[in-house]
């Protein structure tokens, strides 16, 4: 049935029967779309056949959660689909026995069949969390590449070695005496094969796939189909805002997590992460009308009501305000002052050491960790506004040592 759910995937009215607004649209927030204008020219074809075009992304499922870095692709899927075309998720069943390498320096470990299957079943399952069910096929690419060796020979014979050992990631591990399989060689020709298989018109991908895109329109014009176009997303910064999201890396924020969840990681990234989290989460642009902390407030907030549901963002607010900001979460946290300095900042190893009794170096290294909390968002500056500092909750590492302290002003003092 139609997905009546209001998103921010909703295309404005005037790009109604307008191809090259349409392509204008769907290519905002897009690093490359190749080749170009080619997504214009598809959607004027399908508006002139009434034939939707079909939008491709395939899916190794190597994890069993989908995490926030991941909805943005989703959420491109979902604008296609609002525009009435048809998407085509392909889990990658028979792929992920073999292993993406891009990216990668060293060989995947192999994935047994029943993790395989159960990741595959989260997969389809959390993808609806973006996408409509009503302008949706999932398909699983084992119903394809579960072929015969004479298949496989006529596959193989449309890609050279020299194409797929002249990638970036490959020829590093390769130049670097890094092991290579024959499998991780044959990968990107699987994975162009299923565009062959569902006759995609368009495929999304990260800009760490642009070698397999590319590949997908060779093998569909070497078995006579008209090429898709390679869209290329940004990758996004995990919530320590340098590195890929990654569960792996332990940065990540996961599309079921509760509201509190998600709202108290997202306050916890770096400022210099906003702009491309709200640009890639929320189609938005940073709010200039607020500081960065309630600005941050707002992110977390609607990626809470977005992902946990109705009332959720409101709710994770007044939750979060609860523990770190009314001061509920320990209702004998000690007050302590603090001194501003000649320059009108606060030295903050020097209010910590105070506070806590331990070394100034200690404190210092307590920051540089990422141990310091205020109202319950990582502090890693060691100087810093008084107005950051009064009034506020000071956390030392939950476990490493549990009393808070709420900070104040010795120049406010009576």
């Amino acid at each position: 049935m139609p997905d009546t759910r209001p998103t921010q995937h909703t295309p404005p009215e005037s790009l109604t029967g307008s191809p090259a607004a349409q392509a204008a649209w769907l290519e905002r927030n897009v690093v490359e779309s190749l080749p170009t204008g080619g997504l214009a020219a598809k959607l004027s074809k399908s508006a002139k056949t009434g034939i939707p075009l079909r939008v491709k992304l395939g899916i190794d499922p190597t994890a069993p959660d989908i995490h926030l870095g991941f909805t943005v692709v989703l959420g491109k899927l979902r604008e296609f689909q609002e525009l009435g075309h048809t998407v085509v998720l392909i889990i990658g069943d028979w792929t992920a026995r073999v292993g993406d390498p891009s990216g990668r320096s060293a060989t995947r470990p192999q994935l047994g069949p029943e993790d395989i299957e159960a990741n595959a079943t989260t997969f389809a399952e959390q993808a609806l969390k973006v996408l409509r069910e009503d302008r949706l096929e999932i398909r699983r690419n084992g119903e394809w590449l579960d072929m015969g060796l004479e298949k496989l020979f006529e596959l193989m014979r449309t890609t050279t070695v020299a194409q797929v050992t002249e990638r970036d990631d490959i020829a590093k591990r390769l130049a670097g005496g890094t092991p290579v399989s024959l499998l991780e060689l044959l990968y990107p020709v699987l994975q162009g094969y299923d565009s062959v298989a569902v006759e995609s018109d368009i495929e999304l991908g990260g800009t760490d796939q642009h070698f397999n895109l590319l590949l997908g329109r060779d093998l569909q014009r070497s078995f006579g189909q008209e090429e898709q176009i390679a869209m290329e997303l940004p990758i996004l910064p995990g919530t320590d805002g340098v590195k890929k999201m990654s569960k792996s890396l332990g940065n990540y924020i996961g599309v079921t997590e509760s509201g509190s969840e998600i709202f108290g990681k997202t306050m916890s990234i770096p400022d210099s992460a906003m702009e491309e989290w709200f640009r890639l989460l929320l189609d938005s642009s940073v709010p200039t009308d607020v500081g960065p902390r309630d600005a941050k407030r707002q992110l977390a907030a609607a990626l809470a009501e977005r992902f946990a549901g109705p009332g959720e963002g409101a709710a994770a607010e007044a939750g979060f305000d609860s523990r770190f900001i009314a001061h509920e979460l320990a209702t004998d946290a000690v007050e302590v002052s603090f001194t501003v300095g000649d320059q009108g900042l606060v030295h903050l190893p020097a209010a910590l050491a105070d506070a806590y009794g331990v070394s100034r170096s200690e404190a210092r290294r307590n920051l540089s960790e990422g141990a310091i909390r205020i109202d319950g968002e990582q502090f890693i500056e060691m100087d810093i506004a008084p107005d950051l500092l009064d009034g506020r909750v000071v956390q030392r590492g939950k476990k490493r040592d549990p009393r808070l302290f709420v900070m104040g002003d010795s120049s406010h003092a009576a």
